[in-house]
């Protein structure tokens, strides 16, 4: 037989009392997990899954044998929000209908792989394919897959729990078709065959007196607005992969933190619909080269040294942090977990040794339920007061029954209860400030896992229903919404789907590959619009003139150059570049265009947008026989802007430009720094020079240069 992956992990509570401290104090209790038999399967078949789509008239579902759940099946990380899959297998049609798990991980999920000579690799987020759902018309069922590489997880039907998982042979990454099915067995475990230290505790023992527990009071119960069993708690937790778990994986940190997560995924369905708990990921830290301490047979080691690990190495904030070992434990071990260790930093924790992924499910499951205060007291096992309801699947924490079990007993809640209820867990309330928020079907947005949103079944009746059901793409459709998507299908190339909306913007054309329209573009700064009169800043065609009307109305212009020579340079509340405190700034000659804003004609004092701050101030000058009306205001938005000043951007004589209201130079701007641009002229005179905004990692946008015929 294989080694671990082909043995049940069937972890078995004990207890073993530290030494205690010179204040004669116990130290927190350990668990360790107690390995079962190997002979656990009915049977093995090799299945072909399909993939559910619904047909292009919104009729029918058909099957297709490709299960990739990216986003159009290309190769990018996000993944449709719903998917559905046929498995037949053992007798049984099985149609498995899912959601992505958007629980699993928070926005800020870390991945880190530690290489060779101790360099650190992170990246932010990670690829998402993580269900749950159900077995479609059954209540009793649940479901627990991922799909970045075939389908791989487990399924219950109220009876028998089956795990499935792309055959080992399969070499093409991109279309996974043949799996193998597990069913489980129904198998008893003698108690008798159990190590003694296991079982009896010697009241009279010194070492197995039992502390009271969980005397840490943060939170009183009559503090919540909830009983804790009706408020949703959340683990928030990392994963450590060590070398050996990575060996596991032909050393392919993709395929080991992908086997983790689906570990984690299949553990939280039973948390969920069990106790009301989420398993939140919040990092996976993987060993690239060697293990960064001694993995020792004994969990019991392994655990101490491993939380002295996170104590000294790991910095990321965790309700607990759990060891995925490629080690096999000595005897009967399979793992070990500090009892209600959750929220410490030195206890929250536990080890597990490798094996299938369901199997690693139940030991996680487990392990982290003993971190949770949950530890079958043995006693009333014992007398017979608590029992596990579920006498044919058997109960996780419990010692026998079939392969896979998915319900705690009614024991083991009560104890987790009670645990929150004297003051433990404390940082299990505390919801994670961001989770992988779900995409609203029938929003029409086309959300993160969403392969197409046509809105209301109104809305979708009316336009894109034949193309989309249910947020995913019916069978051969390419699209069902965008600028380039025409009855179900791409736009062809060059298909203008976007006219230019000013002198700085250029149109837009389909791609030929993608329903939405190419991104907005614009000309680079420092372009003349408005027959000269103007220049392209951030898309925008500046004048003082723009301005004015934008702020009062179409009947508005902008005053007389002759207005800002004579009013701005004497820095009052009529003319100024700016205060200091409570004095106004004069402009210098050079920058009086770039002043307080003057504009003729304003005949409201209410502005279009914004608030006014004081009084519209107006002056009527003489000049040259003629008369002119300079008017200004200042006018504030929520955010404390001033619209009372002339805009950036805005041309202040022949190749100048306003900045903070100064009249700078083009040329000190560097607009024609564009790819392309040679003796002076900008993309050689055969184009112009666009600018592409890219959202930065801190939320800034970055803007990129590049030339384009048009």
């Amino acid at each position: 037989m294989p080694p671990a992956a082909r043995r049940l992990s069937w972890m078995l509570c004990a207890f073993a009392m530290l030494s205690a401290a010179r204040s004669g104090r116990a130290d927190a209790l350990l668990t360790e997990m107690g390995r079962r038999q190997e002979d656990r399967f009915v049977e093995r078949q090799n299945i072909v899954p399909f993939r559910l789509l619904y047909s292009t008239d919104g009729g029918n579902e058909t099957q297709h044998d490709a299960l990739n759940t990216r986003i159009g099946g290309g190769r990018q990380s996000t993944h449709v929000a719903r998917a559905s899959f046929q498995v037949d297998a053992f007798g049984s049609s099985f149609i498995l209908d899912m959601e992505l798990n958007h629980d699993l991980l928070s926005s800020e999920y870390l991945e880190r792989h530690i290489e060779h000579g101790g360099k650190k690799v992170e990246v932010k987020g990670g690829e998402h394919c993580y269900y749950q759902g159900h077995i479609r018309g059954n209540s009793e069922s649940f479901v627990a897959l991922s799909t970045c590489h075939g389908l791989h997880g487990m399924f219950y039907d109220g009876n028998h729990t089956y795990l499935i998982e792309p055959e080992e042979n399969c070499t093409s990454q991109e279309e996974l078709h043949l799996h193998s099915v597990y069913k489980s067995r129904l198998f008893e475990f003698p108690l008798d065959d159990l190590p003694s230290e296991f079982w009896h505790m010697n009241a009279t023992s010194q070492r197995f007196v039992v502390k009271p527990r969980h005397k840490r009071r943060k939170r009183q119960i009559h503090e919540r607005r909830e009983k804790v069993e009706e408020e949703t708690k959340y683990v928030e937790l990392m994963i450590v992969n060590d070398h050996l778990m990575l060996k596991k994986h032909r050393l392919s940190v993709g395929h080991t933190n992908s086997f983790a997560k689906s570990v984690v995924n299949m553990a939280d369905s039973i948390y969920k619909e069990q106790l009301n708990t989420r398993i939140v990921l919040i990092a996976m830290e993987t060993w690239g080269t060697d293990n960064k301490f001694t993995i020792s047979e004994n969990p019991l080691v392994t655990l101490r040294e491993f939380m002295k690990y996170r104590r000294d190495f790991i910095k990321e904030k965790s309700d607990a942090v759990h060891l995925f070992s490629g080690s096999q434990f000595q005897s009967s071990r399979s793992g070990a977990a500090y009892i209600g260790g959750i929220c410490s930093l030195l206890k929250g924790g536990g080890v597990n040794e490798f094996g299938k992924a369901d199997l690693m499910s139940v030991t996680l499951a487990q392990s982290l339920a003993h971190n949770l205060g949950i530890f079958s007291d043995k006693r009333k096992l014992q007398s017979g007061e608590c029992k596990c309801e579920d006498t044919w699947s058997g109960c996780i924490m419990g010692d026998t029954g079939y392969y896979l079990p998915t319900k705690f007993s009614k024991c083991d809640v009560d104890e987790y209860h009670e645990f929150l209820n004297n003051g433990g867990g404390a940082c299990l309330f505390n919801k994670p400030s961001k989770l992988l928020d779900p995409p609203e079907c029938g929003n029409g947005f086309v959300e993160a896992g969403e392969e197409c949103d046509c809105g209301s079944t109104e809305e979708c009746s009316a336009e894109g229903g034949e193309c989309c059901n249910s947020c995913t793409l019916t069978a051969n459709s390419q699209c069902s919404n965008g600028l380039c998507c025409k009855k179900c299908q791409f736009e062809a190339k060059g298909v203008v789907c976007r006219e230019a909306v000013n002198d700085c913007d250029i149109p837009e054309s389909c791609t030929g590959d993608s329903s939405q329209c190419s991104p907005n573009l614009h000309k680079m700064d420092g372009y003349s619009c408005d027959n000269e009169e103007g220049l392209c800043f951030g898309g925008r065609c500046k004048t003082r003139d723009r301005q004015c009307k934008y702020i009062w109305g179409e009947k508005v212009t902008a005053a007389d150059n002759y207005c800002y020579q004579k009013l701005n340079i004497e820095g009052t509340e009529k003319g100024n570049c700016g205060k200091s405190g409570d004095t106004w700034t004069q402009c210098t000659t050079e920058d009086a265009l770039c002043g307080y804003l003057l504009c003729s004609n304003i005949m409201s004092n209410i502005p279009r947008l914004g608030e006014l701050d004081g009084d519209i101030t107006s002056v009527s000058l003489q000049y040259l026989d003629k008369s002119y009306t300079c008017s200004g205001a200042h006018v504030k938005l929520e955010e404390d802007a001033d619209l009372g000043y002339v805009e950036d951007g805005t041309p202040c004589g022949d190749g100048r430009i306003c900045w903070e209201h100064r009249c700078l130079s083009v040329d000190s701007f560097n607009f024609s720094s564009c790819p392309g641009s040679t003796e002076g002229k900008i993309c050689s005179g055969h184009g112009v020079c666009l600018f592409f905004s890219v959202l930065g990692w801190e939320g800034d946008d970055t803007f990129i240069p590049f030339c384009k015929s048009i």
